[in-house]
């Protein structure tokens, strides 16, 4: 999503060498251009404003000491005030509440609220450990209430059925009840969305808050609509008592300036973000790993957080455990890496968090989530023996394998390939040292 304001900013920013201290003279020029990468980036034109002054503001005058370098001094700055605009810290989730706590979703249509109000509810069932029903009380828009009952199968949430003759009204105050009485620690409200904002609309949703008294009021928004996207929000929490935002589709065709601009400018927090349509798409807000995913550094501690919730940590131990041992990394193992890969999100997931450097480097590979499903066809159409012996797989083999697969017999090579390097990767990260995993990777990483 940050592509082409994380490229601008870090260009610009290096473009200041050799002076002893930051002045208004040698940073002039680099902020007329961070101030151009912003708006490109459409953030809005006040929060640009504002964030330049701040810049300057702190930045000149500031010496440049021991190793840093005035690009890296401004890039500190750069840091400090893109988490403040974006509100310095996670703002959670209110669970505060005698239960059932009600929260309840707004936002227009397409913003991506129905999936959202599943993602949020598998969220709280696999980090807060919550009891949830989902309602809906869409009855406007063809199969609204079925695509929320199928979302909340897949997450393992409550669904509270609904007849075709109710109002949200009569939804809303059925379901709560049907919450209290069954003991469910939150219910979610999916509320009916508009192409536009409409009195009508509002009237109901105004409705259903006061009948609801909702703890959170969450505002959806397609961070691709950009700056209109924001406006709306801000329209919004004019007639609603909104709690925070969740920004969707992060991982579209976005610049970015929804993400920046929707703190400042609606003065209500970004409480989660959406990616993919994956139910896993989903995670809370911190503006600081943001600030550091904008400035190239990544997000290593979203991607340790994202590990720990998608590897399959009994099948790892054993790996490391095999590997230990002696017994060779075969291609099962290798299978599993992928899967385990997958789980996370795929490669431009992995690519996304990581530092800028190594992010190019990863997505170099030119590995996307389709290649992986045909490298496991792959090693799915190999037999037991050679899965476990690879070095046997000679020309007739890999002709049958490649059949098998649906694929050529190149694939099946560079499959070969990279496995080898992966192999010779485990066998010295066994040996000892991460510095010689490193060099391995070099081989599987060009650009390392």
């Amino acid at each position: 999503m940050f592509n082409n304001l994380t490229n601008r900013l870090s260009g610009v920013i290096k473009s200041i060498r050799g002076e002893a201290r930051l002045t208004e003279d040698n940073i002039q020029v680099v902020l007329r251009e961070v101030r151009m990468a912003l708006l490109e980036a459409d953030v809005a034109l006040p929060v640009v404003k504002d964030f330049i002054s701040r810049v300057k503001e702190k930045a000149i005058g500031q010496e440049v000491i021991g190793s840093l370098s005035p690009g890296q001094a401004l890039i500190g700055v750069v840091h400090q005030e893109l988490v403040s605009i974006m509100g310095q810290e996670n703002s959670e989730i209110n669970l505060a509440a005698v239960p059932p706590v009600v929260i309840l979703m707004a936002g227009l249509q397409g913003s991506g609220k129905t999936t959202s109000s599943a993602k949020l509810a598998k969220w709280l069932i696999e980090q807060k450990k919550k009891k949830v029903m989902l309602a809906s009380c869409d009855i406007y828009r063809p199969a609204a209430a079925d695509q929320l009952e199928v979302l909340a199968n897949q997450v393992k949430a409550d669904f509270f059925p609904i007849k075709t003759s109710n109002t949200p009204r009569e939804i809303a105050i059925s379901s709560l009840d049907f919450a209290r009485r069954h003991h469910h620690d939150v219910l979610i409200i999916d509320t009916a969305g508009r192409l536009a904002i409409d009195e009508p609309m509002m009237a109901e949703i105004r409705e259903l808050e006061t009948i609801l008294e909702p703890i959170e009021t969450l505002f959806v928004v397609d961070a691709m609509q950009g700056q209109d996207a924001i406006n709306i929000a801000k329209k919004f929490a004019d007639v609603l008592p909104l709690t925070g935002i969740i920004l969707t589709k992060l991982d579209g065709d976005s610049r970015g300036g929804a993400a920046l601009s929707a703190r400042y400018i609606t003065g209500k927090p970004i409480k989660f973000t959406g990616v993919a349509e994956k139910m896993s798409g989903f995670e809370a807000f911190y503006p600081d790993r943001m600030a550091s995913r904008i400035l190239g550094m990544g997000d290593v501690l979203g991607l340790i957080e994202e590990a720990k919730r998608s590897v399959d940590q009994d099948e790892a131990e054993k790996l490391a455990k095999k590997i230990k041992s002696g017994k060779k990394f075969d291609l099962d193992d290798f299978k599993m890496q992928f899967q385990q890969m997958r789980n996370m999100g795929g490669m431009s997931a992995l690519a996304d968090k990581l530092p800028a450097q190594l992010g190019h480097a990863v997505q170099n590979i030119q590995m996307d989530d389709k290649a992986i499903v045909r490298t496991e066809g792959i090693i799915n159409s190999m037999t037991f023996k050679e899965r476990s012996k690879p070095e046997i797989i000679k020309a007739s083999r890999k002709r049958r394998i490649a059949s098998g697969a649906g694929v050529s017999v190149q694939e099946v090579n560079r499959l070969l390939v990279q496995f080898n390097q992966t192999r010779k990767m485990m066998k010295k990260m066994n040996k000892g040292g991460m510095a010689k995993m490193m060099r391995g990777l070099k081989g599987m990483l060009p650009g390392m």
